[in-house]
């Protein structure tokens, strides 16, 4: 007997379906492709780049119902328990329709509680820094991310940094610089502060997933970094939480679908293409930024808030770019010499 439920069902099976590879080997490790295979990896390609521009979406509006819960004074630990609580049916739907609920199934857990605290904290900061900025200076600044991935490299992964890559740092710093502009008509101080931590963690954990990524399995990672925040936010709800109207609740409800969905849509997107491909569409999210707090709040980004995200993105797309350069550059001297 068909229904909803078989419907749903087939519709997340078939979101599920974009993410698998339908070839042999990775095509990043192929050493000879014919036509038709490449045009399979451009399709791949593809479908990489939308997944992730449907996450940004999605985190986009995520972070418009959670600044719009704030003026109900919601707190950052609130808004992360009804991610948590509401989040992770999602992610259960999910993994019972896709891989599987062995996908969870860990020989790392000290790995992911680690990745999961650095990430509970970029999360945490994140929330706090939506309740005290415009929600189109929280997000550029938030695309700091990227180059405190690279200073983190090059201390925790020792890393090779070359002159390139250190040049995009500074072009990015020099962005933040007129995005938070001193001297003027200036951002909360706090607020910049936790939109910096925020990049910083999220940071941390593009660190340490490269570190277990090899290993672990996409649906474990996000299992039980909701697991993780889930625990955490129930106990700071005993101290923090408080009851809220009707209206407030069914926002916060709908940001953790929301989120909870961006979540996995953005680990969907690695599993088909390279982060060097799909990470310079993180950058639409100032476009989503600005239509919704134009939209909900009538706030057009200041100048400065456009000229910074300018030299911000610059920064970010230029790193990702050399570095699929460098990669494919690194691919091409392990071929065969006839």
């Amino acid at each position: 007997m068909t229904g909803k439920p078989a419907q749903l069902a087939a519709g997340i099976k078939a979101l599920h379906g974009l993410t698998q590879p339908r070839f042999s080997a990775p095509y990043c490790q192929s050493t000879a492709m014919s036509a038709g295979s490449q045009n399979e990896r451009h399709t791949h390609q593809g479908r990489g780049i939308l997944l992730r521009c449907l996450s940004v979406a999605c985190f986009a509006t995520m972070s418009a119902c959670l600044k719009y819960a704030s003026a109900d004074g919601v707190s950052a630990i609130e808004m992360l328990f009804y991610r948590s609580l509401f989040g992770m049916p999602v992610v259960l739907i999910w993994l019972t329709l896709g891989p599987g609920i062995g996908a969870i199934r860990t020989r790392r857990p000290g790995a992911h509680l680690v990745r999961s605290l650095i990430g509970l904290t970029g999360i945490l900061t994140y929330f706090n820094a939506l309740i005290l900025l415009p929600l189109a200076d929280a997000a550029t600044i938030g695309f700091t991310a990227p180059i405190l991935a690279t200073i983190l490299s090059a201390l925790v992964l020792r890393e090779k940094v070359g002159i390139h890559r250190w040049g995009a740092v500074l072009l990015g710093f020099i962005g933040v610089a007129i995005v938070v502009r001193p001297g003027g008509d200036a951002l909360s101080h706090t607020g910049i502060m936790f939109a910096l931590l925020s990049a910083l963690g999220t940071a941390g954990v593009a660190i340490t997933i490269r570190q277990i990524g090899g290993t672990e399995h996409p649906g474990a990672i996000v299992f039980w970094f909701f697991f993780v925040c889930a625990i955490v936010s129930g106990i700071g709800m005993i101290f923090y939480g408080h009851a809220h109207g009707g209206m407030t609740t069914i926002i916060l409800i709908i940001a953790a679908i929301f989120g909870a969905s961006a979540q996995l849509l953005m680990t969907m997107s690695l599993r088909v293409a390279p982060i060097s491909v799909v990470a310079p569409f993180d950058y639409t999210q100032i476009i989503w930024a600005s239509l919704l707090g134009w939209v909900v709040w009538a706030s057009v980004p200041t100048m400065n808030t456009l000229a910074g995200a300018a030299l911000i993105s610059a920064s970010g797309l230029y790193t990702a770019l050399r570095e699929r350069r460098l990669h494919l550059e690194r691919l091409a001297s392990t071929l065969p010499i006839e």
